[in-house]
């Protein structure tokens, strides 16, 4: 199960706004080609922003528009999902059907996608409020990193004869003056070195594995929550670095201001109303078994996926999440099975169904120069590390086209994934010697790509050199 965490994309329009045309030209800055699925994630996006213009009582009602992407591994298929949940800001997992079974038998109970994306949407919706008070937060922790290095000033004792008012509105001053050149020396780095003393909680109790009749889940039970009248909060004092004890003060700092129950709140509803879940390799699942005794059945599996796509309930940690507006997106190659082989009422929860189309040596091309985070711009950044600079020729880049797609063609096809691999033996010699070389500017040329690649157009055995 892979979990993606959305990162921003600058946009010339605000989201709402925006039309599926844009959509789908933000989407071309980072996928080559596949015009049909993203013109259907588009439409399925905008009808998102639509319905939240509805009244709640319509709104309710209406629900979306699943989609199953049918084509080969490599073509991109997750990174336009992925895009477009990063481009909402939604929360978004990935999961694999095929490791779904029925319940009662060992494996992942298909409610765990629900779980998984309401942590991933506490996850953000936690990070959004700590960007918000990361600046208060920083400045209480400051204060109270201030008070390790200077402690405030002792309160007169009641029976000690009283100073005159004067000393002591200087001793006051002094010790001001005293703070804010620590201030200073500190926000220069010139008291990160030096030790202090920090009271340290101590980490709660570990998580529990629960086995329950909904299969194996992995609970985090606090003690503490449950019994808090029982175990004190307990801390011990730690000697740390001036640096470190400033995260850990900032970390704190952000624990108490941020309000968790609006976190919970904000978090539950983002996943119920615009969580994003694609099911990958939902054709290992289509189909009928035939054979006998206790074995897991591919349409059992699928009957326990079905209440999920089709809206109901998942009690979560955080409480009860709905499921009946979270948009799912499944992808399959359906090489050997169709789409048509699943249950039907697994069918009618997809009604979108695009094609994606295997790459040719034009969208290699592409694919190595167009992206925001194409191939080429990749490698040249890793090696710009070291100040080499690498640069590449227009036929270099084809001939690295029309290798990938020849061992696509002769070994198994995995679409764009080939790229990395002849990218990879490509550089092999560059990125190994990188450190030593003396010529810092290297060009790639097409003899340099024929004579890097060479051994994978004498030997019939292509898995040999290209895995």
């Amino acid at each position: 199960m892979v979990f993606y965490l959305p990162e921003s994309i600058e946009t010339a329009v605000p989201l709402e706004d925006m039309t599926p045309r844009q959509i789908v030209s933000e989407l071309d800055k980072y996928v080559v080609g596949q015009a049909d699925a993203k013109r259907s994630v588009a439409i399925a996006l905008r009808n998102r922003m639509r319905r939240q213009k509805l009244s709640e009582e319509l709104a309710d009602e209406i629900l979306p528009k699943n989609i199953i992407m049918i084509g080969p591994t490599g073509v991109g298929k997750t990174e336009i999902a992925r895009r477009l949940a990063r481009l909402t800001n939604s929360p978004f997992i990935k999961v694999e059907a095929s490791r779904f079974t029925e319940v009662g038998y060992v494996g992942r109970d298909v409610e765990s996608m629900i779980r998984d994306l309401v942590e991933i949407s506490i996850d953000m919706v936690r990070e959004e409020k700590v960007n918000e008070i990361a600046e208060k937060a920083e400045q209480n922790a400051e204060e109270r990193l201030l008070d390790l290095l200077l402690p405030s000033l002792p309160p007169p004792r009641p029976d000690a004869a009283a100073p005159p008012a004067e000393n002591g509105e200087r001793q006051r001053e002094q010790h001001q003056r005293t703070r804010e050149k620590l201030r200073a020396q500190f926000r220069e780095g010139k008291l990160d070195e030096r030790q202090v003393e920090v009271d340290v909680r101590e980490k709660s109790f570990p998580a529990f594995e629960i086995v329950s009749s909904q299969g194996i889940e992995e609970m985090d039970i606090n003690i503490k929550d449950i019994l808090p009248g029982l175990f004190g909060q307990r801390s011990k004092k730690r000697r740390m670095r001036v640096a470190e004890a400033m995260d850990y003060l900032i970390q704190e700092e952000e624990g108490k201001l941020v309000d968790m129950d609006q976190v919970t709140r904000m978090a539950v509803e983002r996943a119920e109303q615009s969580g994003i879940i694609f099911i990958d390799e939902i054709d290992k699942i289509a189909g009928r078994e035939h054979g006998h005794g206790p074995e897991v059945s591919r349409e059992g599996v699928q009957r326990d996926v079905l209440p999920i796509v089709e809206g109901t309930t998942v009690n979560t940690r955080y409480g009860m999440v709905r499921t009946d507006h979270i948009l799912f997106i499944a992808a399959g190659a359906f090489h050997v099975s169709k789409p048509s082989d699943l249950i039907p009422e697994l069918q009618g929860r997809f009604p979108i169904r695009v094609e994606l189309h295997s790459l040719n040596v034009e969208d290699f091309i592409r694919i190595l120069k167009e992206p925001k985070s194409a191939l080429v711009k990749q490698y040249t950044a890793l090696l710009e590390t070291e100040e080499i600079k690498l640069s590449f020729t227009d036929e270099a880049l084809e001939e690295v086209a029309k290798y990938a797609a020849l061992v696509n063609e002769q070994t198994e096809n995995i679409g764009a994934r080939r790229l990395h691999t002849i990218m990879e033996k490509l550089l092999d010699e560059i990125s190994f010697e990188g450190p030593d070389l003396k010529k810092k500017n290297v060009r790639i040329d097409l003899a340099y790509v024929q004579k890097q690649l060479a051994d994978i157009v004498k030997n019939q055995d292509l898995s040999r050199y290209i895995l």
